[in-house]
């Protein structure tokens, strides 16, 4: 979860790697360091806290060098501290880590009984040292790193300066970590964000890949330094998409860029002249009409898009469809069960526990369909089928429009599964992508009601905890919504299912508790509106969003229209004024919207 970057090359390379980290901090601004070398000169910044502090540092001394590497951190062995901060040094070494290296502590110990004194409580630290025992063996420096590497069991991508050497070095296994080609100068970093305002041109590295750069060339090789070939392939991300320009924080730029994104997605998904789903690309050797049942897995967010999923899947499609959280599934060791399908939803691509969840799904032999949003993620690269989301990159922690194009490909892939499976009709499927076709549009309408939701969170901003409830499609969104809020407003919420309130949640409803309620109409709209009126009983503050038309609309505190939606669109629209919400709540607290306290973007360890 930690951001990584590295250059060589004739300009300084202190500019660039912190105009790199600006680029990767989403994932992780516990600590930031850099390491600059110039001929034998090894210059190291390192400090506690977010990356202007080292902006700071560095103004009052700087680091001059033309190869470097840099660091942001979110930590997991060792508190956030400078002495726990990256690169990690030895007398010739210094690494940056993103990962975890599983057996450190045997490792540590063996050096510390050879004399070594370790200066942080990191689980990285024991690279350099291992590195500085090969190259007192007299091994060359890509050998050295080779070695070295060949002792760390876990998940981890390196990169690594050595005094004396001409040379940027770097490892993956596990995490992710790519290559920029650039002319006459070369890189490498977490994700392609950083790279992008100097190279489109990217290699997108392997497991057990190491890298040695020069300014001038790249040469990979496996551990026992054979020679590797990796295409090079040219990035879609432009430095555009990753400016916030003209908001204020990327939460609010990204919950604005939804419209957009949605109906990027599409276009890759369904044909509307033929008003028809088109997935046969994506699906690869999978045949919807043979599976017989499926299990979805997902962390977080994605766990959500899952549960909404489920609704559609089995109502449309007439499957039966189990939804895991990531880091549960492997270990409940489910049985296998012929004609079964595994979907895994990770925006990043390289979430650790959705990897490995993939990976035991497929030593089952199961096959694997990927909901993702980054190509040339590991997690695409291993599927047997992939849907890609077009969200652009998500910078803002809290995800925002990774959720709705995921629900969006989810939708699609629900009328896929129900038109193999022959429960639609065309003209069942034509209306269903009418419906589809509308939701960039609807989108809009809701986020119009911008202000409106402003004025509510000024009103609710000092709430001690939050409820929200909803049913059917709307229960996911509802736990969706109360995460949002946790995650940035360090408000305490619970998301529950509407019938469920009476079981436990009601205990909590008192006249300092505002409860959002979402209310479409539709089948259930009665018995969420009787939900409604049980909370308001006891005092609850209501926040009622709902299809309903004034007459209809139920009394409460604040009320939110939606303009009336259908089967796929009511999750989708549901969940932007929750994303508003959130975000409005977190700016009047003054709370870090885009980098909340404690969380990163993407999670790569377990």
């Amino acid at each position: 979860m930690c951001g990584i970057i590295g250059v060589i090359g004739e300009r300084n390379a202190t500019s660039v790697l912190v105009e790199g980290l600006k680029r990767l901090e989403y994932r992780g601004y516990d600590s930031a360091g850099i390491a600059v070398l110039q001929a034998d000169n090894l210059q190291l910044a390192r400090v506690k806290g977010k990356l202007i502090r080292l902006e700071e540092h560095l103004a009052v001394s700087p680091c001059t060098g033309r190869i470097g590497i840099g660091h942001t951190r979110w930590a997991t062995h060792g508190p956030p501290t400078q002495e726990n901060a990256h690169p990690h040094t030895s007398a010739r070494v210094a690494v940056v880590h993103n990962g975890i290296i599983e057996n450190y502590q045997h490792l540590r110990l063996n050096l510390q009984e050879q004399g070594v004194i370790f200066q942080s409580a990191t689980d990285s630290e024991v690279v350099p040292h291992l590195i500085e025992q090969a190259l007192q063996q007299g091994l060359p420096a890509a050998e050295a790193v080779r070695q070295a590497v060949r002792q760390l069991e876990g998940a981890f991508a390196l990169g690594i300066l050595i005094r004396g050497e001409n040379a940027l070095f770097a490892v993956r296994r596990g995490s992710p970590l790519l290559v920029g080609v650039g002319e006459g100068e070369n890189f490498i970093a977490s994700d392609a964000s950083p790279l992008v305002p100097y190279t489109r041109k990217m290699i997108f590295l392997q497991d057990n890949d190491v890298v040695l750069l020069t300014r001038t060339s790249v040469t990979i090789t496996d551990l026992h330094g054979n020679l590797q070939h990796r295409a090079i392939k040219h990035s879609q991300v432009s430095a555009a998409l990753t400016d916030k320009w003209p908001y204020r924080h990327y939460m609010q730029k990204e919950i604005f860029e939804q419209p957009t994104v949605l109906g990027e997605t599409l276009k890759g998904l369904i044909d509307a002249v033929q008003r028809s789903v088109e997935l046969q690309s994506s699906f690869g050797q999978i045949d919807p009409a043979t599976v017989q049942a499926i299990n979805i897995v997902a962390c977080g967010t994605s766990w959500h898009a899952g549960l909404v999923a489920r609704y559609w899947l089995e109502q449309l499609a007439r499957l039966p469809v189990n939804v895991d959280i990531a880091s549960e599934y492997r270990y409940r060791e489910p049985p296998s069960l012929p004609g079964s399908l595994v979907i895994v939803i990770s925006q990043s691509g390289e979430t650790a526990d959705t990897l490995a969840a993939l990976r035991f799904a497929r030593q089952q032999g199961q096959q694997v369909l990927a909901v993702v949003n980054v190509p040339e993620s590991t997690i695409a690269r291993e599927a047997d089928g992939v849907l890609y989301t077009q969200a652009g990159p998500e910078i803002g922690v809290a995800s925002t429009k990774a959720f709705t194009t995921q629900l969006l490909a989810l939708a699609c892939l629900s009328l896929a599964f129900a038109k193999a499976r022959g429960h639609v009709t065309s003209e069942q499927e034509g209306q269903l992508v009418d419906e589809l076709l509308h939701i960039p549009a609807m989108m809009e309408q809701v986020l119009l009601q911008d202000n409106a939701i402003l004025a509510i969170a000024r009103r609710w901003m000092h709430a001690p905890g939050f409820l929200f409830l909803g049913r059917g499609t709307t229960f996911p969104v509802a736990l969706e919504g109360a995460l949002k809020l946790k995650e940035i407003t360090y408000i305490h919420a619970e998301g529950y299912a509407a019938g469920e309130m009476k079981h436990g949640p009601i205990a909590l409803i008192d006249e300092d508790l505002p409860v959002v309620v979402l209310a479409p109409r539709g089948p259930l709209f009665e018995k969420v509106i009787s939900n409604l009126e049980e909370a308001r009983a006891r005092g609850g503050r209501l926040l009622v969003i709902t299809t309903a038309a004034n007459g209809e609309a139920p009394d409460a505190e604040s009320v939110l229209t939606i303009a009336p939606s259908g089967l796929f669109a009511t999750p989708l629209l549901y969940v932007a004024p929750l994303q508003l919400l959130a975000y409005h709540i977190a700016v009047l607290k003054g709370t870090d919207v885009d980098q909340p306290r404690n969380l990163a973007k993407s999670v790569t360890v377990e």
